[in-house]
């Protein structure tokens, strides 16, 4: 039985050195993700702030579920990665 892949979606900056270790982290493990710069794209940058009620980044959207940050810890478990 496989476990049901997860919708992830990443509000991004091309300059945000923890924006790139998520999406590295990601790549690493094999997790399809939806990026969204909110540096150019408004609509996206909106959509974010109404999430996590701020504006750094990067934010990730696991299923609904909303984490500020990179925290490699956090995103194994909440993406169910095995060690």
């Amino acid at each position: 039985m496989t476990t049901p892949k997860k919708k992830v979606i990443i509000y991004s900056t091309p300059t945000c050195v923890y924006c790139k270790m998520a999406k590295d982290f990601f790549q690493k493990n094999g997790i399809e993700y939806t990026e969204h710069d909110v540096a150019i794209d408004l609509k996206a940058r909106e959509e974010m702030v109404e999430k996590s009620g701020q504006l750094g980044v990067p934010v990730i959207d696991i299923d609904g579920e909303i984490t500020v940050g990179f925290d490699p810890d956090h995103l194994t478990h909440a993406l169910g990665i095995k060690s």
